[in-house]
């Protein structure tokens, strides 16, 4: 199996970098929805339909299979021969980032419900502030498995 895995390695790590990017780009993208459907939304109208209907088919149908296909091609990395030193701080840092970023889909799946049951609570303040989340994770992310600092 190694060695299977290590004949695809570019395939699995060009799937795994374009699944990263349309999962990132749905987590940059929803809280702004979420920003926008409780600052300019009222409950019950077709407006928020609508924006119910936006966020539903971002998360299930973008987001869920991009975040699931990341770790199923970053799992295979992790798997491939000579690829991931885990006697070295970087990948465990980046881990935690990736276990972060998950949380945070996670997060955003219970917010949707929320406003799918008309009983969002939160602040657009709060949605902006969370959006913020996903880039530290990012930078996180991406120093760690370019520059490798530890």
């Amino acid at each position: 199996m190694t060695d299977f895995l290590a004949e695809i390695y570019p395939w699995t790590k060009s799937l795994h970098v374009m699944s990263v990017i349309a999962w990132m780009a749905g987590l940059f993208y929803l809280p702004r929805l979420f920003v926008h459907h409780t600052e300019k939304v009222e409950v019950g109208s077709e407006t928020d339909k609508l924006f119910q209907m936006m966020e539903r088919k971002l998360l299930k149908l973008i987001m869920n299979p991009a975040m699931i296909s990341t770790w199923i091609f970053g799992l295979a990395l992790v798997f491939t021969p000579g690829i991931v030193d885990w006697s070295v701080g970087w990948p465990w840092i980046k881990a935690g980032a990736v276990l972060g970023m998950t949380w945070f889909h996670g997060w955003l799946d219970q917010r949707h419900k929320e406003f799918r049951d008309g009983q969002n609570t939160r602040s657009g303040r709060t949605y902006r502030m969370m959006n913020e989340l996903p880039t530290v994770f990012m930078i996180i992310i991406v120093i760690m498995v370019i520059a490798r600092p530890v």
